[in-house]
């Protein structure tokens, strides 16, 4: 079904971009509860000891969470410029949901693996593995939106 103009033009980002902010939110609480940043760790000495090249990037817990905290106020902050269809918040959102749906992936597909690196075993499911479907589903509705509204405001 083919959408008129006044009705292309009436839809907009904002609420998928909202609803994958909050389910990033959730995807953080589910990680910080699951021991996401020991793993993150582990991998990261892993690679580093095989591979002089890779960068040795550990985090605190504290750090992590502030970063994630940080940047998902921005991406709450910019939820009425989504709405407004900017151009801005558009090329961003590509971005954004490109990202979550890469993360949710990597989530599942670790799960199945069952580790990170030879040394960075899970006991059951990765961490961050029960909000994933919900990451995957955001980010492919806010791609939708991206692809079916393409007419933006030229903010």
């Amino acid at each position: 079904m083919a959408l008129g103009p006044r009705h292309r033009q009436s839809i907009n980002v904002g609420g998928a971009w909202f609803l994958l902010s909050l389910l990033f939110a959730v995807h953080t609480t589910d990680e910080a509860f699951t021991d996401f940043i020991g793993y993150y760790n582990a991998t990261v000495l892993t690679l580093y000891g095989s591979f002089s090249w890779f960068p040795r990037i550990d985090l605190s817990f504290r750090e992590w969470l502030i970063a994630l905290v940080a940047l998902n106020s921005v991406l709450m902050l910019l939820t009425p410029v989504a709405y407004r269809n900017s151009r801005f918040v558009r090329s961003i959102a590509y971005a954004f949901a490109s990202a979550m749906l890469l993360d949710g992936l990597g989530h599942v597909l670790l799960t199945l693996r069952g580790r990170t690196v030879g040394s960075a075993h899970f006991s059951g499911t990765s961490p961050g593995f029960y909000s994933a479907p919900l990451l995957l589903a955001g980010a492919v509705f806010l791609l939708v939106r991206l692809r079916s509204g393409d007419d933006p405001s030229p903010e």
